[in-house]
């Protein structure tokens, strides 16, 4: 199984396919879409839509997992949060992709067996359980990798559910 994880964001969208084969984790792309904070937000989405679709053309991934926004101090952030989410949602749904939302605490939870842990843990913890890889870059990209992960286990789960 591909599963293609999102991070979003308005200035930077982290990205993170992920690979399962055999129960196996490995990461064939992983980076940022990187956006101008002098553009306007119609620009920004445009060009995270574009991105994506590039990379769900090349990667082929089977699902799509994004991280839910959170609501935050600002609430401008988290209105620009969503219209990043928005736009992924509607370019995984235009490629037929199925596609999962996770909340931050479940995706943390999902990777490191805790909701509160930090940026920090859960990068260490998404390059153990990618085969001891070294993730460079700013953080949203080991996220985005985490919420791929997060999903991964998520179906592992169901599928030992309901394979009972």
């Amino acid at each position: 199984m591909r599963i293609l994880g999102i991070d979003p964001g308005t200035i930077s969208t982290g990205i993170g396919v992920v690979d399962s084969i055999s129960g196996e984790l490995s990461t064939p792309y992983h980076s940022v879409i990187k956006t101008r904070k002098n553009q306007t937000i119609e620009q920004r989405l445009t060009t995270i839509y574009d991105a994506i679709e590039k990379i769900i053309l090349e990667m082929d991934p089977d699902e799509v997992a994004i991280e839910e926004p959170f609501v935050s101090e600002n609430p401008r952030t988290a209105i620009a949060i969503g219209q990043a989410q928005a736009t992924a949602l509607i370019i995984a749904t235009k490629h037929e992709k199925a596609v999962t939302r996770y909340a931050a605490r479940e995706i943390k939870k999902s990777v490191t067996n805790n909701g509160g842990s930090s940026k920090h843990q859960v990068k260490s913890m998404v390059e153990i359980l990618l085969g001891n890889i070294e993730i460079q870059g700013p953080d949203d990209i080991s996220d985005a990798l985490a919420v791929a992960i997060c999903h991964h286990n998520s179906k592992m789960i169901q599928g030992l559910t309901f394979n009972e």
